[in-house]
């Protein structure tokens, strides 16, 4: 590839993303993988985040300008950028973009086939719109935060995997691409409002429907998928890590449990009184020997059980490994993009950019004015 060339699947999509911090950046890394051509506008002197930029698995397969946002020179380069973008996507508040000079009517004056993505934790109106919040506050309301942990036990946090990058970063990037399918046909942009609240909400949707058919109870650890069953739950092994099993079907259930002696008809496993009796048997069983020895005694079956590994382990698993599932990049392995595509894969397009790396080049490339003008200035940064 030569440095302005991608592959993937939306090669020749332009996209310019205002950099901020969680899923907005997630989304715009997920677009650059599948070959779209993302600009990062960061900002001067911008810490946002703790991770060092050539570390941060996140900027990667994306090209960083930075701009001053408060000068008005700076926001008129943007604008520039946004004359020959597809897309835009920004993670402020309410009202920040229009206050800056860059909100939906300022962008479509100059361009008005954009997408206009806005990732927000609350939406872009209602009662807590311009409230300040985290993940596990939009996981609270929505019901989700609530049915995660144990029975008798306080919600389990599943870190800001369900909330920022599944409820937010994912629904962002289908609308975005909705959005642009749509603007191919009508020549007219459209403002896509991503609200993490919002996507959280619409991943419990099955819940909704096993609740409206009496068949889930609205609370932790007693239903099929919440360890509320003996065959869908975590037990620690002899080494004190741990090894997850889901024989839900009979079928699996019976090879399960022949393959660790105890007989699948001793108890009846729809009788919810032998629940309790049934996990302690399997539980004891279990401690008997350690995780990996369990992972080897299990391969090539149907019994469902999967050794749980961490973050530095999981790159080493013949399964993940096989498939490349994790990649190197400058140095820091981290995972592949996904999904994957047959006739036209995606790629890392390069490692993660320095702020401010590619501002001239990145300029000149798109048509900006006046560039000279701008670094002198010092509404443009070259690093």
């Amino acid at each position: 590839m030569t440095p302005t060339e991608t592959v993937g699947p939306l090669a020749g999509l332009r996209v310019v993303e205002l950099a901020g911090i969680g899923p907005g950046p997630f989304a715009a890394m997920l677009l650059a993988d599948l070959g779209a051509e993302v600009i990062r506008v960061d900002r001067p002197g911008d810490g946002a985040s703790a991770i060092p930029p050539h570390l941060d698995a996140m900027r990667r397969s994306r090209k960083s300008v930075i701009l001053n946002l408060r000068d008005e020179a700076g926001v008129g380069a943007v604008l520039d950028l946004v004359e020959k973008a597809d897309v835009l996507i920004e993670g402020y508040r309410p009202g920040v973009t229009e206050r800056l000079g860059l909100g939906p009517d300022q962008c479509w004056a100059r361009n008005p086939r954009l997408v206009y993505g806005r990732m927000t934790g609350w939406g872009q109106e209602g009662p807590l719109a311009s409230s300040a919040g985290h993940d596990i506050s939009y996981l609270a309301l929505t019901g989700a935060l609530h049915a995660m942990g144990r029975s008798g036990e306080d919600p389990a946090v599943p870190l800001n995997l369900v909330g920022d990058f599944g409820g937010g970063s994912l629904y962002l990037v289908v609308g975005i691409l909705a959005a642009v399918f749509e603007a191919a046909r009508s020549g007219r942009g459209q403002v896509v409002d991503a609200a993490i609240v919002d996507g959280a909400a619409s991943l419990t949707t099955v819940m909704h429907g096993m609740i409206a058919a009496k068949l889930w109870r609205d609370e932790r650890g007693a239903n099929e998928l919440d360890t509320g069953r003996p065959w869908y739950e975590v037990y620690a092994t002899a080494d004190g890590k741990h090894v997850a099993i889901g024989p839900i079907e009979p079928k699996f259930f019976a090879e399960f449990m022949t393959m660790i002696g105890l007989d699948p008809n001793e108890l009846d496993r729809r009788d919810p009184e032998s629940w309790p009796v049934l996990k302690q048997r399997i539980a004891d069983v279990f401690r008997t020997r350690t995780r990996d020895d369990w992972a080897k005694f299990f391969e090539g079956t149907h019994a469902c059980v999967s050794p749980v590994l961490s973050f530095t382990e999981a790159p080493s698993h013949p399964h993940l490994a096989a498939r490349k599932t994790f990649v190197e990049v400058a140095g820091v392995t981290q995972p592949a993009p996904a999904p994957r595509f047959s006739r036209t894969p995606g790629a890392v397009q390069s490692g993660p950019s320095t702020p401010g790396a590619h501002t001239r080049d990145v300029l000149t490339r798109w048509g900006v004015r006046e560039i000279d003008a701008l670094f002198d200035s010092g509404a443009a940064v070259q690093t």
